[in-house]
């Protein structure tokens, strides 16, 4: 049974950009899983905190959203900076 039709893989490692609203200072990156983090100040609005750095799966992903939550940080971005691998299986030629 195939999980994801298209037959991209979630299982690898990618690159992720998360921001968050608020203030985050170096020292959370290892609760983050080793991501960088790095905060800017928009335009004399509230601090933007921005977590960078590979994500080894969804479910890693998920746990890191997960903890953002857990902080009450509004959840402002989350990018994927790598496609994922697709896979061509034989149904699509």
């Amino acid at each position: 049974m195939q999980n994801n039709p298209r037959g991209s893989r979630f299982d690898q490692p990618v690159m992720y950009t998360i921001k968050v609203q608020g203030r985050l200072d170096a020292d959370w990156s290892v609760w983050f899983d080793g991501l960088t983090v790095t905060v800017a100040n928009r335009d004399a609005g509230p601090a933007v905190t921005t977590l960078t750095g590979p994500v080894v799966d969804q479910t890693a992903l998920h746990g890191l959203l997960a903890r953002i939550r857990d902080l009450g940080l509004p959840l402002l971005l989350v990018q994927c900076l790598e496609a994922p691998i697709l896979l061509s299986t034989a149904r699509d030629q």
